[in-house]
C-alpha cells in the first residue's frame, strides 16, 4: 500500500469535532466548598513559605476564618432560598444544593469550628525545652524515640501540617452529602478520607499506638472504598449512567430512549441489587455500623483525641447525609428491596455497640462503641423513609456532634505523666478532685444517655418518632432496650466520678486556654438549648427535609 494510500486513510476518517461545550458553573451555589478548598490550598502555601515561628497562629487564624466564611456562605444560600423554593443540581449534574445538603454542610461547619480549637490547644501538656506543645507530633516524618524526634522535640518544633489537612477533609465532608452522581460521591470519600488516615497517626504521645490505629484505618477504609467503587460500575452498567436522577428513574421504569450499547444490560436487576449492596456497605462502613466498625474503637483509642472528637462527629453528619440522598433519592422505587437489610444492620448495630461498650475499660474505647450504638439509633430514622425521618436524623446528627466534641475535649483535660490519662481507673473520684470537669463530662453522659432536657433525649425521641410512624414499631423497641442497657454504663462512669475515692496518685485536671474552655462550654450549651428548647431546630431540620432531584 503507498504512503499517499495510508495517509488519505487517517485524514479523511476523522470526524470533524464541533465545540466542545464549556461548563457551566454556578460559583456561588459552590462557594461554601470553595471557600475551604481555597484556604486549603492557601494553608499548604503558608506551611511553604511562612517561618516556623509565625505557622501556628497564621494557620489557627486562616482554618478559623475560613470555616466562619464557609459557613455564612452557607447561610447566605439558605436565605436566598436555595434550600427551599431555589432549590437545585449545580456543577453540571454533579452537586445539589438543596435543603439537605445545607443543613448539613452548616452543622459540618459549626462542628469543625469548635474542633478545631481543640486542635490548636497548648496548654495541656508542660512546655518542652520551653517550648509550647500541643497534640500533635514534633516531626510526624521522624521514627517514634529516635534521635531525630528528640531533635525535633528539643528545637520545639510542632506538625502544623494538621491545619491544611483537617481543611481538606472538611471540603470533602462538604461535597460528599451533597453529591449528586455517584462519581462526585466516590471522589469526595476520598477527598475527606486520605486527609483522616495522616491525621490519625500523628500523635505527640502513645506515637506507636496512634501509627497502628491509622494503618488499620487506612486498610480498612481502601476495603470499603473498593467496595463502593465496584458498587459504582455495576450500577452503572444497570442504568447506562452515574447520576442519581437517571438511575432513580430507570429504576422507576420512566427513563427514555437509551443508547443500544447499553440496552442489553440496562435495567438488569442483579446489577441493581448487588451494585447498590456494595455502595450502602462503603457508607455503612463510614458511619461505623455492625458489621462494618471493627476500625471504630481502635482508630478512636489510638488517634489523636482533637482528631478523635473531629472524625465521631463530622464523619457521621455527611456519611449519614450521603446514605439519605442515595435511598430517598435513588432508591425509592426500591424500598422494599432495602428496609429488611436496613432493619437488621439497624438491630445488631444498636445492641452490639451497648452490649460491648460494657465491658470497655478505656473511656475513648467506650465513646467508640458508644458511637457504634448511635449510629444505630440513626438508622432507625433512616429506615422510616418518610419525611419527618429526614429531618429527625438532620436534627440528631446536629446534636449529636455537639455533644461528641465536647466529651472528648473533656477527655484530653484528664492527664497523667503519660498524657491522657483514658483508663477508666484513673476517672474515680474525679467528681471531688475537679466537680466542674466533672459535672461537664456527666452533662455529655446523660446526653449520649438521652436523659430528658438534654439534647440527646429530643434527638432519640424524634428518631424514635418517625420510625414508629414509618412502620418500624419494632425498631423502636429495640432501640429503647439498647438505650437502657447504654444508659448502665454512662451512668457507672458519673458513680465512678462522683461516689468513689480519688487516688493518692491520680490523674490531675489541666487548666486548658480559652480555645478548649469555648469548645466545652458551646458543647454544654447546644447540649442544653436543643434538649430544653429543641423546637426552632426541629422546625429548621423539617424545613430541610426536602431533597431536589
Amino acid at each position: 500500500m503507498s504512503t499517499t494510500a495510508v495517509h488519505s486513510l487517517w485524514t479523511t476518517a476523522a470526524e470533524p469535532i464541533g465545540k466542545i461545550p464549556s461548563p457551566e458553573i454556578e460559583y456561588g451555589q459552590l462557594a461554601p466548598v470553595l471557600i475551604v478548598v481555597g484556604a486549603a490550598i492557601v494553608s499548604v502555601l503558608v506551611e511553604a513559605f511562612v517561618p516556623r515561628k509565625g505557622r501556628y497562629h497564621t494557620q489557627v487564624f486562616l482554618t478559623v476564618v475560613a470555616l466562619a466564611a464557609s459557613f455564612a456562605a452557607v447561610v447566605g444560600l439558605a436565605a436566598a432560598g436555595h434550600g427551599t423554593t431555589k432549590a437545585g443540581i449545580a456543577a453540571m449534574g454533579a452537586i445539589a444544593v438543596d435543603g439537605p445538603a445545607l443543613f448539613l454542610q452548616g452543622t459540618i461547619l459549626l462542628a469543625s469550628v469548635v474542633a478545631v480549637f481543640t486542635f490548636a490547644e497548648r496548654r495541656l501538656d508542660p512546655a518542652d525545652h520551653g517550648h509550647k506543645v500541643d497534640s500533635f507530633a514534633a516531626e510526624a516524618a521522624a521514627v517514634p524515640g529516635s534521635e531525630q524526634e528528640q531533635a525535633a522535640v528539643k528545637a520545639g518544633f510542632t506538625t502544623t501540617e494538621v491545619f491544611p489537612l483537617v481543611l481538606f477533609a472538611i471540603a470533602g465532608m462538604l461535597v460528599f452529602p451533597a453529591a449528586n452522581d455517584l462519581l462526585t460521591l466516590f471522589v469526595a470519600l476520598e477527598v475527606f478520607s486520605l486527609p483522616l488516615y495522616l491525621l490519625c497517626a500523628v500523635a505527640r504521645r502513645k506515637r506507636l499506638m496512634s501509627q497502628e490505629a491509622a494503618v488499620k484505618y487506612f486498610l480498612l477504609g481502601a476495603f470499603s472504598s473498593a467496595f463502593l467503587l465496584f458498587g459504582i460500575a455495576l450500577l452503572y452498567g444497570y442504568a447506562g449512567s452515574v447520576s442519581y436522577a437517571t438511575i432513580a428513574s430507570v429504576v422507576d421504569g420512566s427513563v427514555g430512549s437509551v443508547a443500544p450499547a447499553l440496552a442489553d444490560t440496562m435495567g438488569n436487576d442483579a446489577l441493581l441489587l448487588i451494585g447498590f449492596a456494595m455502595v450502602l456497605m462503603g457508607l455503612l462502613f463510614k458511619v461505623g455500623a455492625v458489621p462494618f466498625h471493627m476500625w471504630t474503637p481502635d482508630v478512636y483509642q489510638g488517634a489523636p483525641t482533637p482528631v478523635t472528637g473531629f472524625m465521631a462527629a463530622a464523619t457521621k453528619v455527611a456519611a449519614f447525609g450521603a446514605m439519605l440522598r442515595l435511598l430517598y433519592v435513588v432508591l425509592p422505587g426500591l424500598t422494599w428491596d432495602w428496609r429488611p437489610v436496613m432493619w437488621a444492620v439497624a438491630i445488631v448495630t444498636m445492641l452490639g455497640g451497648a452490649i460491648v461498650a460494657i465491658t470497655q475499660t478505656d473511656i475513648k474505647r467506650l465513646l467508640a462503641y458508644s458511637s457504634i450504638a448511635h449510629a444505630g439509633f440513626i438508622l432507625a430514622g433512616v429506615i422510616a423513609a418518610t419525611p419527618s425521618g429526614v429531618s429527625s436524623v438532620l436534627f440528631y446528627l446536629l446534636s449529636y456532634s455537639f455533644v461528641t466534641i465536647g466529651a472528648f475535649a473533656v477527655v484530653t483535660l484528664v492527664r497523667d505523666a503519660g498524657g491522657e490519662a483514658t483508663h477508666l481507673s484513673k476517672w474515680a473520684g474525679l467528681g471531688r478532685r475537679s466537680p466542674l470537669v466533672a459535672a461537664v463530662f456527666a452533662v455529655f453522659l446523660l446526653a449520649f444517655a438521652g436523659i430528658p432536657l438534654t439534647s440527646g433525649f429530643s434527638g432519640k425521641f424524634a428518631v424514635f418518632t418517625a420510625a414508629a410512624e414509618g412502620g418500624a414499631g419494632a425498631l423502636v423497641v429495640v432501640g429503647v432496650v439498647s438505650s437502657a442497657i447504654a444508659a448502665f454504663f454512662y451512668i457507672r462512669v458519673i458513680v465512678l466520678m462522683f461516689f468513689s475515692e480519688p487516688k493518692a496518685d491520680g490523674p490531675t485536671v489541666a487548666v486548658p486556654s480559652p480555645l478548649t474552655m469555648a469548645t466545652i462550654g458551646v458543647g454544654v450549651a447546644v447540649t442544653l438549648v436543643l434538649g430544653v428548647a429543641p423546637q426552632y431546630f426541629l422546625d429548621l431540620a423539617g424545613q430541610a427535609g426536602v431533597f431536589v432531584r
